[in-house]
């Protein structure tokens, strides 16, 4: 499961936040996951919950946010989000897009004390 080491990563990006900002407590964490990052979610949810204890998350609420697949037309321009993963634009119906979300996972918010 990749999504260990994913928290694990997380937990010491937020460790050096907090220590920036001079805090010894995290009540609250954001991140954004694209549906096409190949995380499982509920399973980031457990491997958050058992590697949080004894960290400054101990008592930290995880939220993601999931986030779509969004394209940009490289034809006519238009922005989309897909409801499918069929990549082509709802506009001109052409496959020349660009992913511009919905691919990555990103720390948005801490909530500190």
């Amino acid at each position: 499961m990749h999504e260990y080491s994913i928290v694990q990563a997380l937990l010491e990006q937020i460790e050096q936040l907090a220590d920036e900002n001079k805090t010894s407590k995290v009540i609250k964490v954001v991140t954004k996951i694209g549906v096409m990052s190949g995380i499982e979610t509920h399973l980031l949810q457990i491997a958050f919950e058992t590697f949080k204890e004894k960290t400054i998350c101990n008592d930290a609420e995880f939220i993601m946010q999931i986030q779509a697949v969004v394209i940009k037309c490289n034809i006519c321009s238009e922005q989309s989000e897909l409801d499918k993963i069929h990549y082509h634009c709802h506009k001109c119906g052409s496959t020349d897009v660009t992913v511009i979300d919905g691919e990555d996972m990103f720390l948005m918010s801490l909530e500190m004390e």
